[in-house]
């Protein structure tokens, strides 16, 4: 860590002139591989080394093992990103023993995975706000290959989402009530299918999640419908589990954790930045739109948020940060 000693006197002129900023010395991000993640990480970088003299820098990673890690070994520092209910007890043993804790938001409003359908038919349609709503109505969802059935679109093999949409799909009966699954082959093929219907406007209904790029693109409305997740560890998430119930998915919470130390390394001053700022699914729906449409990486994401939109981060920074950063940009 970097210490940085002032005179009385000098820090008494500094304080006068300007915010006096608590040491922040080397910190270790981890990027992960989705959008919003990156663009995260690659903003907090950016804030932290231009605003707070920190030396930040990056190093890939992913949930399961960058958490494991954080716990284990005490590095990264930093996961700007990050779902640690998907670690369970691991994540919880790391808690108590002090070797992980959560020191912001990421996305105020988390990350949620369900069945969608686009606004226009949520408009044409209002009394449709729930699955239980839209499986009365096979006709407004037909179905690419049979227009007399509704068709429930399913994503690619191998992902945790299409196996609840499939289980959901079979606790719900739909084969008996008008409705066919329909599978995509990959990523790809599930937002192109999305996208074909939208522009056609179009009735679908499908699996998916948000924030994406591409609901920044083509706004849609997630359906609701209750979640137990005693049904979702016993059957709902479970591909081979034989009599699924009426489940749905929670919302997942997307945070910053902290390994051991980490608020220290910080800084008083940077660490209660990393505790204030998040942005919403909206905002982030926005830069991961320009990046899909340019093709851009998560530090190119970053600068132009921090350019185009600093109505959002300049409320998580003091004005002479802030002053800062831009000119640094």
């Amino acid at each position: 860590m970097r210490k940085f000693l002032f005179s009385a006197v000098a820090a008494c002129a500094l304080m006068g002139s300007s915010h006096a900023f608590a040491a922040c010395g080397d910190i270790s991000l981890s990027v992960f591989s989705w959008q919003s993640a990156e663009a995260m990480a690659d903003v907090d970088q950016f804030i932290l080394n231009n605003g707070y003299g920190c030396k930040a820098t990056t190093v890939a990673g992913d949930t399961v093992p960058t958490i494991t890690a954080m716990i284990e070994k005490g590095q990264p520092d930093l996961a700007s990103e990050a779902t640690p209910s998907l670690l369970g007890a691991v994540y919880t043993k790391g808690v108590e023993d002090k070797r992980i804790s959560q020191i912001g938001t990421a996305i105020s409003d988390g990350e949620q995975s369900g069945w969608f359908i686009p606004k226009y038919l949520a408009d044409a349609h209002p009394e449709i706000k729930t699955v239980e709503d839209a499986i009365k109505h096979p006709e407004l969802f037909p179905a690419p290959e049979d227009a007399k059935k509704g068709a429930v679109i399913q994503g690619p093999q191998g992902w945790g989402d299409t196996v609840v949409t499939a289980q959901l799909y079979k606790a719900l009966d739909l084969d008996k009530k008008g409705f066919t699954l329909v599978p995509t082959g990959s990523a790809a093929a599930l937002d192109g299918v999305i996208s074909k219907a939208y522009e056609a406007k179009k009735g679908i209904l499908t699996q998916y999640w948000s924030p994406t790029s591409l609901l920044a693109k083509y706004p849609m409305v997630m359906l609701t419908m209750a979640h137990d997740d005693a049904e979702w560890a016993r059957c709902t998430s479970k591909q081979d589990c034989p009599d699924p119930k009426p489940n749905y998915w929670g919302k997942a919470e997307m945070v910053t954790l902290g390994s051991k130390g980490a608020a220290d390394k910080l800084g008083k001053d940077a660490a209660d930045y990393i505790a204030k700022r998040s942005w919403t699914q909206a905002e982030v729906g926005k830069v991961m739109l320009w990046m899909t449409e340019n093709q851009a990486n998560g530090a190119d994401g970053a600068k132009w948020f921090l350019k185009n939109m600093p109505d959002v981060w300049t409320k998580w920074v003091p004005a002479d940060v802030a002053a800062k950063v831009k000119a640094a940009l």
